[in-house]
């Protein structure tokens, strides 16, 4: 499978990313330029992890992201829909499920906190998706979407999307072990809300208090909420 498109059937979606797992870390530090990691830690420290807490890590992948929130002492599990991602980290000591976002296999209340990075734009019901991760989340916890957003300077914002569709294909193929889903990447960060429209998402699918931080000029953006 080469990559799937923006109607996100997970089957292909899933498939996709078994495809990359072998090389998607370096990757995503070669097309970042390195911020992946600076990224990882701003989310570590917006969603204000304490010690014993509970964490669902959604869309974790390979476990990276999963390994930096458990810096702040919480429990964390990485939860992903592709097995050929997760087994790519097999060698990252934390616990790992395999589990689709519309049909978490977690009990109702389970975490104090959720996060999602760079995952929601693949769900195929981003929305059903969302009121999932309310559904296993306590009274009053938080959420935190980390994902591409749109850039918050006119002239970089103009330059950033030459750069998706044209340049970001080109150094997947050097990197990449299946650089055409890195063209799935370009054309699903395009169509994605810009930050206010999905904080208005997020308000009506279960979250309260919706708001978000621009990181890297608005390549990304953090937004976070707490269970309603």
């Amino acid at each position: 499978m080469a990559k799937a498109d923006l109607d996100k059937k997970p089957f292909d979606v899933a498939g996709m990313f078994d495809a990359v797992g072998s090389k998607y870390d370096i990757t995503n530090t070669v097309l970042s330029f390195g911020l992946d990691h600076y990224w990882r830690r701003r989310t570590r420290e917006r969603l204000g992890l304490k010690p014993g807490e509970k964490v669902l890590d959604l869309a974790a992948g390979t476990a990276v992201s999963t390994v930096e929130l458990a810096k702040s002492g919480a429990w964390v599990v990485a939860c992903d829909f592709s097995q050929g991602m997760l087994a790519a980290g097999k060698d990252r000591d934390v616990p790992k499920v395999v589990g689709d976002a519309m049909y978490l296999p977690f009990a109702d209340n389970t975490f104090d906190a959720v996060t999602i990075s760079y995952g929601l734009r693949n769900v195929h019901d981003f929305e059903a998706g969302l009121r999932e991760m309310a559904r296993v989340t306590k009274p009053g916890g938080r959420l935190l979407v980390n994902e591409f957003s749109t850039p918050i300077v006119p002239v970089f914002r103009t330059i950033y999307k030459e750069y998706l569709p044209r340049v970001l294909p080109l150094v997947a193929k050097v990197f990449s072990s299946n650089p055409e889903a890195y063209e799935y990447l370009a054309e699903s960060i395009s169509a994605w809300p810009h930050q206010d429209e999905l904080a208005a998402v997020i308000n009506r699918s279960g979250w309260t208090d919706a708001g978000w931080q621009d990181l890297s000029l608005g390549i990304v953006a953090l937004h976070s909420a707490v269970k309603a």
